[in-house]
């Protein structure tokens, strides 16, 4: 089958993306099936995480901006015995000393502070930008600097699990909120480790996993029938 030269394809898709690819992957990957259809996505996911990542395609990618700016929900499972350079899994684990295991009642009420607006630095590792580089080129080459806090805001979270050191949190946020950040703040202020072992995204407003395709489940080229339409698409953000 040959790939035209063009499309006129417009809609949304949503992926469930698996750990390991870059959000720009699925893009890529996105814009082939779709015969080189102008495509981007609304919002970062790193590359140990997983779940629902939205593509705009054609002239839908000039709605990206709107689908950004809504909620977002992740589930996530963090390693209160130790802590990582990037928060995560990717960099190596530094063993932390925990003499007094917190009890669930404590986790549950420090998790319970970072509901509504909080002050929240974003971790090292990100795209944010620092003298005109990403943070997370800088922090590569070992340069050391700061990132100043910012205010970001939490509709919901709660403890869904715990098992020492392990415990799963559910949190529905506003844009610019960085998950492996509560990883390290829960941490500070429980006085053990914190780094995420996991993060997936369940929901970016509307769009959610049970609309998101696993990449095994695509075709080879996609269709306007596979695609969420303008018209859904309106509705769902309205």
């Amino acid at each position: 089958m040959e790939q035209p030269s063009k499309s006129d394809l417009c809609g949304v898709i949503v992926i469930d993306k698996p750990r390991g690819p870059t959000s720009m992957s699925m893009v890529n990957l996105v814009r082939r099936k779709c015969r080189k259809a102008k495509t981007g996505h609304a919002g970062t996911l790193d590359p140990l995480a997983t779940g629902v990542l939205v593509l705009g395609v054609g002239k839908m990618t000039k709605k990206l901006g709107q689908m950004m700016d809504t909620h977002k929900r992740y589930t996530t499972s963090i390693d209160l015995s130790a802590t990582t350079a990037g928060h995560d899994s990717e960099s190596p684990r530094e063993e932390v000393s925990v003499p007094n295991v917190p009890k669930i009642e404590e986790i549950e009420k420090a998790v319970a502070t970072f509901n509504g607006e909080v002050m929240q630095a974003p971790p090292i590792f990100s795209a944010i930008k620092v003298e005109g580089h990403r943070a997370y080129a800088e922090a590569r080459k070992g340069k050391e600097f700061t990132l100043e806090p910012r205010k970001v805001t939490v509709h919901a979270i709660r403890v869904l699990e715990f098992e020492w050191p392990i415990v799963k949190i559910d949190i529905q946020c506003a844009k610019g909120f960085y998950v492996r950040s509560l990883a390290r703040d829960l941490g500070k202020l429980l006085g053990t480790g914190g780094y995420c072992l996991e993060i997936h995204r369940t929901e970016v407003g509307k769009f959610t996993l049970a609309i998101a395709k696993k990449l095994e489940e695509l075709p080879e080229f996609l269709s306007q029938e596979e695609l969420i339409s303008p018209d859904q698409v309106s509705e769902m953000l309205a």
